[in-house]
């Protein structure tokens, strides 16, 4: 048994494409491949743990004795999102995918939404988030209508202007589309997305991005534990995505670097169960914004820290390290998230450094969880140390 774990997502840090990556739009995609190429990456530290190991990856050089255990974890979900990916993580396999709408959303949707902020809706297309407020952030800010945009993730987002939409009512206008979205057009999230600048531009988004998700449809391993008594505190938009569903306790962060500092003040903690953090900038600053070398410095960053992460660690302590799906920073196509396998990295003292290939299921992270913590719950996945711990 085992007293903490420690999962960390490096959200979007997939490792090539899976089998059917095709079928949701991708060829050829990478992104460790493509962040490796930039000459600013350097992660001598997740080399020693086995990360060049894991199997399919063909670029760094591998080490002769992995640190940590190692696998590959494919997703069974039919999605590629953020939500369906920390879902399948913390247990659910989602048969279904979540609805899109590459058309914009359909009327009787924003009529209800602008009749009940009392606001007006401009844009409503698949956009690039940095691109929509340049686009549309003078006319926003000239008719206080809110902007409501989508992209291939199944997200309602809207963006609008610290000044002329107060954060607390953007907020409110969020809640406002969340329980409006369910059913048929349940999307997985509707994320507040606020920015500055002067009238005629340019706009910057702010930190204060707020996503208001679906509740899981079943319990997850963050329910059983909870429910088994257990510590179970997010660190960044891990309350976001749950819902709040199975959190004991929870800090937002600003970014990477306060994500990390946040978890190495729970490492110096007392209590039992799951810290389970969400490290985001690699997703939202470099992966959609096609940033290769920007990518690699945030990578380099998370290695440089990772010794004082590990040195940390108690004897009964896990430290868990994976992604959610993919966003090639080097794939053109589109700016989308990308199909792609994802790493595990998981080390501690009394944890065997094997190396599992290639799994089923990002759910079998769940599982494992839940067997080191000796707590009881339904999961899609298999305990990865069943018979070795």
């Amino acid at each position: 048994m085992m007293k903490r774990v420690f999962l960390i997502v490096l959200d979007s840090f997939g490792i090539g494409e899976e089998p059917d990556a095709p079928s949701f739009g991708d060829w050829d995609v990478n992104t460790l491949r493509s962040v490796a190429g930039s000459p600013f990456f350097r992660v001598p530290n997740l080399q020693r743990l086995g990360l060049f190991n894991i199997d399919g990856v063909t670029v760094g050089e591998k080490v002769d004795a992995p640190k940590a255990a190692i696998a590959r974890l494919r997703e069974r979900s039919m999605g590629k999102d953020t939500t369906i990916g920390h879902w399948e993580i913390a247990g659910l396999v989602s048969e279904k995918p979540l609805p899109t709408y590459p058309n914009g959303f359909p009327k009787e949707v924003l009529e209800e939404f602008s009749q009940k902020t009392g606001r007006g809706v401009l844009c409503n297309l698949p956009y690039s988030g940095t691109a929509v407020i340049q686009e549309y952030g003078k006319e926003h800010m000239e008719t206080g209508s809110l902007i409501v945009y989508t992209s291939a993730d199944s997200v309602f987002q809207i963006a609008a202007h610290e000044e002329i939409v107060p954060l607390e009512e953007l907020y409110e206008d969020c809640r406002i589309a969340r329980k409006i979205l369910v059913g048929e057009h349940g999307v997985g999230r509707v994320i507040a997305r606020p920015f500055v600048g002067p009238k005629e531009g340019p706009f910057v988004r702010t930190a204060h991005r707020h996503d208001f998700s679906l509740l899981p449809p079943k319990a997850t391993m963050l329910d059983h534990l909870k429910d088994a008594g257990k510590d179970v505190i997010a660190v960044g938009k891990i309350m976001d995505i749950f819902a709040g569903s199975g959190i004991t306790e929870h800090v937002y962060t600003s970014g990477n670097e306060e994500g990390i500092e946040r978890t190495l003040e729970y490492l110096d903690r007392d209590f039992e169960g799951l810290c389970f953090v969400n490290l985001v900038d690699y997703d939202m600053l470099y992966g959609h914004r096609r940033d290769v070398d920007g990518y690699a410095k945030a990578l380099t960053y998370f290695d440089e820290k990772l010794p004082e992460l590990l040195a940390k660690l108690g004897e009964e302590d896990v430290l868990m390290i994976t992604a959610d799906h993919g966003c090639d920073p080097a794939y053109l196509k589109t700016t989308d998230h990308t199909r792609e396998y994802v790493p595990l990295l998981a080390y501690g003292p009394k944890v065997p450094a094997l190396d599992f290939g290639t799994r089923k299921t990002f759910a079998d992270i769940a599982a494992t969880v839940l067997s080191m913590l000796s707590v009881k719950g339904e999961t899609a996945g298999k305990d990865l140390f069943a018979g070795h711990l």
